[in-house]
C-alpha cells in the first residue's frame, strides 16, 4: 500500500491502482496514522484531529466505525491494525512518502559525512522530488495541519539548502541560478537561499547581481523586521566581495522544444518521477526506462516534456538522438552513427573518435563517467540498437522510447518498463481545448466528445483533427464529425508523413512477418472490445500454439495491447486500418470463412459455459464447429461465470456482427446463451434487446425452436422490466410455438415464467394455477430439476395466499429434490422461500438461517438482483428481533446493489433505511425475488 502525504492525500494498492477515499473524516484518520507510521495512535488523538476541542459524545464510536470502513476500502485487514488504546498502520505493509524522505535524508547525511557531495545531492534531489505540493492539501483538520504541515515544509527547505550547498561544492553554480531565484521569491525571508544565490551568481561571473541580492534582502529585513542579516548571509557577502569569479562551464542541451499545449499523463509523469527518485537505491547502477506504446500515442511528446521538467536534475547536460527505428525512410540509425553524434555533442573532436563501435562506446562511457547527464534515445527499433548507447557508470539516466517493448533491455539491463496507453477522456478534452480554445469545445461539446471517440483518444489523431479545425474556424465541429462518417481514416491526414495516420501505422505494419500481418488484417473483422488467444486462433484458422507467437509479435510492436493474460485489444483507428488492409489483401470468401470460425468459437464456448452455469438449462442442438475453431476451456461453474463476465461485452458485439454479416442462426443462439447470465446480472434491458434481435433472426430463417426460445426469454426480460402485459403476450406466443413443436418441457418452463408475471400483478390464484401446470408437465416429462423449481413456486404462491403450513411442505419437498439433482440456483430460491415462510410464522431466527443459506448460494451463482432481494428480507427479520443496527447494515448492502442495477426496489429499501413510518407495510414479498426463475 502506497500512501502519499506530501501534497494531496493519495493511496494506491500494490498494483499502483488509486484507492478512492471520498469520506473527509476517513482521509483525516488515514493521514494521522500515516504521519505516525509504526506508532500506536491513540483514539483520543484521532478524535482531536477530527473535531478539535468540541468532539461529539459518540466520537470514539464514530472513529471506530470510520476505521472499519477504511479497512473495507483498503480491501485488507493487514494494513490498519487495532491495538490497545488506538490504531496502528503496519509498517511492513505500507510505503509512506514521508518515511521514504526520512530514509533518503539519512543516506544523504552518510554521504555528506564521507565527503561524497555528488551522492548527497542525488539522494536529496530524490527526496525533494517526493513533494507534490503543500502537505495534506485538501485535508480539513486544524490539528493535523498544526502538527505536521509546518514541520514538513521546514524539512523541505532544510533539505533544499543542504542539496544546494552540495551542488555548489560540485561547481554547479550556473545551473543553480534559475532555481535559486525561484526559491528566493517563494521564501523571501529565508536567508540561506539568498546567500546561496549570491554565491552561485558570483561564481558565474555576475558579482554585481550577487551584491544586489544582499542589498535588497538587508533592506527588507531592516524595514519589515528591524534586524540586520544573520551570520550566514554576512559571510556570503564577504565571500562575494573578496573572491574572484570562476568561469561557468558549458553542458550539452539537445532536448527538442517542449510540445506546446501538453496536457495530462499525470500517472506516467509520476512514475517517471518515482523511477528518478529511486535511482540512488543502487548507487552503482545506471537507470534505464523504456517508454513504449502504439504509433501516435505521444511517446516522444511525453519523453521530451518530462525531460524538460527534470533537466535541472542533470546539471552536466541533456542528450537527445532520434534513432529512426520506425521511420518512413526504412533506415534506422546505426549504433555507430548514434555514438558519434553523441560524442560530438559532448565536445569530443571528430579526430579523437576511434573507428570501431566497441572503441567508440568505450570513449563515450569514459566521457560520461562521473557526470549527471539525461540521455533520451527516441524511436528505438530494438534492444541491440540501444545497448551501445548506454553509459557504463551511475549518475546518468537513460529514457528510451519505442513502438516495441524492448523486453531484452528489461531482462538484461533491468530497464524500467512504462507502457503509454491512450489518453483518458478528460485529458483528451483538455488537449482539444488547448488546440481549439475552451469556448469552441464547450459550445460544441457533443461534437467534441464524438471527435474524441472517433479519434480513439489517440493524441496524434486528436492533434490532426484539431489542426484541421483550427485552420478552418468557420467550419463547425459537427461538420468534422460528418467528414469522419463519410471518410474515416481520410480525415486523419495532416499533409506530411508524420501527420498521416495510415502512414504512421504502416511503419509498424510493414515490419511484421507475413503470418502476423495476416492475423492483424483479420483482426479488423473482430467486433471488439477484446479478443482472447483462442478467438484469434479461430479467426485465423491456426492452432493455438502457432497463434500465440503472432499475438506476441503484434503486442511487442504495440499494434495490439494485452490488457490481461490472454486478452488483447486495439483501438478503433487501428481496427479501421486493419479492416482496410483486409479488404485490399483478403478475398471475400476467406473473410466470411474467418467470421464463421469466429462466431462458431463464441457459440460453442458459450454453450459449454452456459451449461456449467446452469446444469439444468435446456440444451441447444448446435451444428459442429468449422475446422480450425479453437474453444476456450471452462471446466466448472466459477470458470464459466468468470468467462461470461469477461466475454460479455464481446458476445454482445458478436451478436451485432452476426446481424450485419448474415449469420442469423449464430445470432439467436448467442442471444439464448447469454440470457441466463444477463438475468442474474440484472441486465434486463440488454437482455430484452438481444432477445428481440434473436426473435427477428429466428423469424428470418424460419427457425421455430429459435422463435419459441426467444419469445420466452423476451417475456422473462420484460417481466423484470415490469412490462407485465407485454410479457404475458410473449409467453402466450412461446406456448403456441412449443405446442406446435410438441415440446412439453419448453411449455413447462413458460408456465413457470407466467406464474412469476402473475405474482407480480398480485394475481396469486392464477399464478398458483400456472405453477401447478408447470409441475404437471415436468412430471410428465420426468424433468426433475423443473419439478423441484415448480414445487418451490407452488409453495411460494401458497405462502402469498397465507397458507404457510402448506407452503412449507411444498418448499421442503422442492429442496429435497434440488439436493438430489444438484440444482444450486434452485436451492437458493427455495431457501429464500423458506425464510419468507418462517418470517410470516414469526419464527425469525429460523428465517435468518434460511436467508443466509440462500445468500451464499445466490452469491456463488453471481445472481446480484436475488442477492439484494434476499438481503432486504434478511434485514427485515433482524429488525423484527430488535437488531436494528444489524438490519440497517444489511439493508445498506442491499441498497448499494439495487442502485448499481438501477432497480426500482432501491426506493423501498431506502425507505427502510430512512425509517419511514410506512416501511412495515412493504411486505418482504414486495421486494424482488427469484421463485419463478427460468431453466
Amino acid at each position: 500500500m502506497k500512501i502519499k502525504l506530501l501534497g494531496p492525500l493519495e493511496i494506491r494498492d500494490d498494483r499502483d491502482v488509486l484507492i478512492p477515499i471520498t469520506s473527509a473524516k476517513q482521509r483525516i484518520i488515514l493521514a494521522a496514522l500515516a504521519f505516525r507510521l509504526s506508532e500506536v495512535v491513540p483514539v483520543e488523538h484521532l478524535v482531536d484531529c477530527l473535531w478539535g476541542a468540541e468532539p461529539p459524545l459518540t466520537a470514539r464510536d464514530t472513529v471506530h466505525s470510520h476505521v472499519m470502513r477504511l479497512r473495507k476500502l483498503l480491501a485488507t485487514s493487514e494494513v490498519l491494525l487495532t491495538q490497545p488504546g488506538g490504531y496502528l498502520l503496519n509498517v511492513d505493509r505500507c510505503d509512506v512518502d514521508t518515511a521514504q524522505v526520512q530514509r533518503l535524508r539519512a543516506r544523504a547525511a552518510k554521504a555528506a559525512a564521507a565527503l561524497n557531495q555528488q551522492g548527497q545531492a542525488a539522494l536529496l534531489r530524490d527526496a525533494l522530488a517526493l513533494w507534490r505540493g503543500e502537505p495534506l492539501t485538501g485535508i480539513d483538520s486544524d490539528v493535523l495541519r498544526a502538527h505536521y504541515v509546518r514541520v514538513w515544509e521546514d524539512a523541505w527547505c532544510q533539505m533544499m539548502e543542504e542539496c544546494v550547498d552540495a551542488e555548489l561544492a560540485l561547481g554547479r553554480h550556473a545551473t543553480l541560478v534559475g532555481e535559486l531565484r525561484f526559491l528566493v521569491a517563494s521564501h523571501p525571508l529565508r536567508e540561506r537561499f539568498h546567500g546561496q544565490l549570491m554565491l552561485a551568481l558570483n561564481t558565474s561571473g555576475r558579482r554585481a547581481e550577487a551584491l544586489r541580492v544582499y542589498q535588497e534582502l538587508r533592506r527588507v529585513l531592516i524595514e519589515e523586521l528591524g534586524i540586520e542579516p544573520g551570520e550566514y548571509l554576512r559571510d556570503a557577502h564577504r565571500q562575494v566581495l573578496n573572491a574572484s569569479p570562476e568561469p561557468a562551464s558549458m553542458s550539452p542541451a539537445l532536448l527538442p522544444l517542449d510540445v506546446y499545449g501538453f496536457v495530462g499523463r499525470d500517472p506516467e509523469l509520476e512514475r517517471l518521477d518515482a523511477i528518478l527518485a529511486a535511482a540512488g537505491e543502487q548507487p552503482t547502477a545506471v537507470v534505464v526506462t523504456v517508454l513504449s506504446g502504439a504509433a501516435g500515442v505521444g511517446k516522444t511528446a511525453l519523453a521530451v516534456h518530462w525531460s524538460h521538467h527534470v533537466s535541472k536534475r542533470f546539471p552536466d547536460g541533456q542528450l537527445y538522438v532520434n534513432l529512426r527505428g520506425f521511420d518512413p525512410t526504412g533506415s534506422p540509425m546505426s549504433p555507430a552513427e548514434a555514438v558519434r553524434s553523441l560524442l560530438e555533442a559532448l565536445g569530443v573532436p571528430a579526430e579523437r573518435v576511434p573507428a570501431g563501435l566497441a572503441a567508440q562506446t568505450g570513449l563515450y562511457r569514459s566521457v560520461l563517467a562521473g557526470r549527471r547527464v539525461l540521455i533520451v534515445l527516441d524511436n528505438a527499433r530494438d534492444s541491440e540498437q540501444v545497448r551501445p548507447l548506454l553509459p557504463g557508470s551511475p549518475g546518468c539516466l537513460v529514457l528510451v522510447t519505442s513502438r516495441s517493448q524492448l523486453s531484452g533491455l528489461m531482462a538484461m539491463e533491468g530497464a524500467h518498463p512504462l507502457f503509454l496507453k491512450l489518453l483518458p477522456v478528460s485529458d483528451a478534452r483538455k488537449l482539444m481545448a488547448k488546440r481549439l480554445g475552451a469556448n469552441r469545445v464547450v459550445d460544441e461539446a457533443d461534437a467534441a466528445e464524438e471527435i474524441i471517440r472517433r479519434c480513439a483518444r489517440l493524441p496524434l489523431a486528436i492533434a490532426i483533427v484539431a489542426s484541421r479545425a483550427a485552420s478552418n474556424p468557420d467550419v463547425s465541429l459537427s461538420a468534422l464529425v460528418a467528414e469522419l462518417d463519410d471518410a474515416y481514416l481520410d480525415v486523419f491526414d495532416g499533409g506530411e508523413p508524420m501527420t498521416q495516420i495510415r502512414t504512421v501505422f504502416s511503419w509498424s505494419y510493414h515490419a511484421l512477418t507475413a503470418d502476423t500481418a495476416r492475423l492483424f488484417r483479420l483482426l479488423g473483422s473482430h467486433p471488439g472490445p477484446e479478443i482472447t488467444a483462442q478467438a484469434a486462433a479461430s479467426l485465423v484458422g491456426l492452432p493455438l500454439a502457432r497463434t500465440r507467437p503472432l499475438l506476441a509479435e503484434l503486442t511487442r510492436t504495440h499494434l495490439i495491447t494485452q490488457h490481461a493474460h490472454g486478452r488483447y485489444a486495439f483501438h478503433d483507428l487501428l481496427r479501421a486500418y486493419a479492416a482496410e488492409l483486409a479488404s485490399a489483401h483478403e478475398v471475400e470468401s476467406e473473410r466470411q470463412a474467418a467470421l464463421h470460425r469466429l462466431l462458431d468459437h463464441y457459440v460453442h464456448t458459450a454453450d459449454r459455459a452456459a451449461r456449467l452455469l446452469n446444469v439444468h438449462q435446456s440444451p441447444l442442438l448446435l451444428a459442429p464447429p468449422q475446422p480450425g475453431v479453437v474453444l476456450s476451456a471452462t471446466t466448472d461453474h466459477a470458470q464459466a461465470l468468470d468467462w461470461f463476465r469477461s466475454e460479455h461485452p464481446v458476445l454482445t458485439a458478436a451478436v451485432s456482427l452476426a446481424a450485419h454479416s448474415g449469420f442469423d442462426t449464430h445470432l439467436w443462439q448467442l442471444a439464448w446463451l447469454l440470457n441466463d447470465f444477463l438475468d442474474r446480472q440484472g441486465r434486463w434491458r440488454e437482455q430484452a434487446t438481444l432477445q428481440e434481435l434473436g426473435l427477428e433472426a429466428a423469424r428470418r430463417t424460419g427457425d421455430r425452436i429459435g422463435q419459441a426460445h426467444a419469445y420466452r426469454n423476451l417475456g422473462w426480460a420484460l417481466t423484470k422490466l415490469s412490462r407485465y402485459d407485454d410479457a404475458l403476450g410473449h409467453f402466450q406466443s412461446a406456448l403456441r410455438h412449443y405446442g406446435d413443436l410438441g415440446d412439453l418441457t419448453g411449455a413447462a418452463h413458460t408456465h413457470g415464467n407466467m406464474s412469476g408475471v402473475l405474482e407480480r400483478q398480485e394475481r396469486y390464484r392464477e399464478a398458483l394455477s400456472h405453477a401447478k401446470q408447470a409441475l404437471d408437465l415436468y412430471q410428465r416429462t420426468g424433468h426433475q430439476a423443473g419439478q423441484a423449481r415448480a414445487l418451490n413456486a407452488v409453495g411460494w404462491h401458497y405462502t402469498l395466499l397465507g397458507e404457510h403450513p402448506k407452503a412449507l411442505a411444498y418448499c421442503w419437498q422442492a429442496l429435497d429434490l434440488q439436493y438430489l439433482t444438484g440444482d444450486l440456483h434452485g436451492q437458493a430460491a427455495t431457501w429464500d422461500s423458506l425464510g419468507h415462510i418462517h418470517h410470516h410464522l414469526q419464527q425469525h431466527e429460523q428465517a435468518i438461517d434460511c436467508y443466509r443459506q440462500s445468500l451464499e448460494l445466490f452469491r456463488n451463482a453471481g445472481d446480484l438482483c436475488s442477492v439484494a432481494g434476499t438481503l432486504t428480507r434478511l434485514g427485515d427479520s433482524h429488525q423484527k428481533l430488535g437488531e436494528d443496527e444489524t438490519a440497517r447494515l444489511i439493508w445498506g448492502d442491499a441498497l448499494h446493489i439495487f442502485e448499481e442495477l438501477d432497480h426500482a426496489d432501491a426506493e423501498r429499501v431506502r425507505a427502510r433505511l430512512n425509517g419511514l413510518p410506512d416501511w412495515s407495510a412493504m411486505a418482504p414479498e414486495h421486494i424482488t425475488r427469484s421463485a419463478g426463475l427460468p431453466l
